[in-house]
């Protein structure tokens, strides 16, 4: 496939992205849970777009920053425990929880592929076992690091609705653990399944 034909792809999943974004800050459940939640993939798709014709990732990258930006978005719009697919689920098999959280901590496992390809064209780092345990701890830092920031705004805002909201823990105390080990899977199994495709793809863009 020729840049052009990779450019109009990173088109229209931009476009995508912006059509989603604008459907999710219409009458949100919560502004300011909002803003929390779409916060991070809006800034991400800033700088992406900033840095596009310094540092163009792969299209595989691009896929998993728009997918995980839309599941911000829709989160952000309904709050992430009323998510109303998940909560359907919830009801059709008598589930204690909407799932729409730990859902979505799961497939941020897929960003594992993102730092990976930075790691590998902007450090020294060479394709093994070394990139591969940085990439994961790398991971964990990052998902810690959220649900640090989750804490946190239940401090500031002295427990209000947004922040809860924002926090979803939904009754559970283990929320945060949870969180964090469905973020670990998804990153296991996200290297597992695609690192040979991904090394693929990097061949191809460095031709």
């Amino acid at each position: 496939m020729d840049k052009d034909k990779h450019w109009k792809i990173h088109v229209i999943l931009l476009l995508i992205v912006v059509i989603i974004f604008v459907w999710s800050v219409i009458k949100p459940a919560s502004y300011l849970d909002w803003l929390a939640e779409v916060s991070p993939a809006v800034i991400t798709i800033i700088i992406v777009v900033a840095i596009y014709n310094k540092f163009r990732f792969t299209t595989f990258s691009y896929v998993i920053i728009a997918l995980l930006s839309i599941l911000a978005f829709i989160g952000g719009h309904y709050t992430y425990s009323e998510v109303p697919l998940f909560n359907w689920i919830k009801e059709e098999f008598h589930l204690q929880r909407n799932n729409y959280d730990r859902f979505g901590h799961f497939l941020k496992g897929l960003m594992a592929i993102v730092i990976r390809e930075i790691l590998i064209r902007k450090t020294p780092l060479t394709k093994g076992a070394c990139l591969t345990g940085i990439t994961i701890s790398i991971m964990l830092a990052i998902a810690a690091l959220y649900e640090i920031i989750e804490w946190l705004s239940t401090k500031v805002s002295k427990g209000g609705k947004g922040a809860k909201d924002f926090l979803g823990m939904q009754g559970d105390r283990w929320d945060a653990q949870w969180d964090m080990f469905l973020a670990l899977i998804g990153t296991i199994l996200t290297l597992l399944l695609f690192t040979k495709f991904h090394d693929k793809l990097l061949k191809r863009q460095a031709k």
